[in-house]
């Protein structure tokens, strides 16, 4: 359970605020809601308390999780060149999707090493830049630093 005020992870949306907790009304049953606040585009969402754990709602990443993901994407994997674009694409969009920062940080790492190999196409370059975002938003939120000081860290764990 998460209460108003607190900073939380929305899958694909990055950081939220629980701006507050409402009681609807929902086909003849009561139900209650997180209205998170968007961090980054003001946007709102609404979701239902009961759902939070099912769309992936979850706290900001510990600081012991930041270095989990640093060297997720310092790890060198091979990459399949030969696999259609558009079925790579749809795995890194169900990553993303799950919420989960270690996933989010895989689909990056993968997507930098194909950009180096290869090239992308635009929408790897969206999902990368996307992945890139999500990670540097919420490394800075978990460690307390300036967005630049997290990018700096990504990128450093690229070379």
């Amino acid at each position: 359970m998460f209460h108003i005020g607190e900073k939380i992870i929305y899958p694909a949306h990055g950081i939220g605020i629980i701006d507050r907790i409402e009681e609807k009304i929902m086909i003849g049953r009561k139900e209650s809601f997180y209205i998170i606040k968007i961090v980054e585009n003001g946007a709102t969402i609404m979701t239902p308390m009961d759902n939070a754990d099912k769309v992936g709602l979850r706290g900001i990443a510990s600081k012991k999780d930041v270095n989990k993901v640093l060297k997720i994407i310092r790890k060198v994997v091979p990459i399949n060149l030969n696999e259609n674009w558009n079925r790579r694409q749809k795995g890194y969009f169900n990553k993303i999707k799950t919420g989960s920062l270690f996933e989010i940080a895989e689909v990056y790492r993968d997507l930098c090493l194909l950009e180096t190999e290869k090239g992308l196409s635009f929408g790897e370059r969206k999902m990368l830049e996307n992945a890139r975002n999500l990670i540097i938003c919420e490394i800075a939120e978990a460690k307390g630093i300036k967005l630049e000081k997290a990018e700096r860290l990504v990128k450093k764990s690229l070379n």
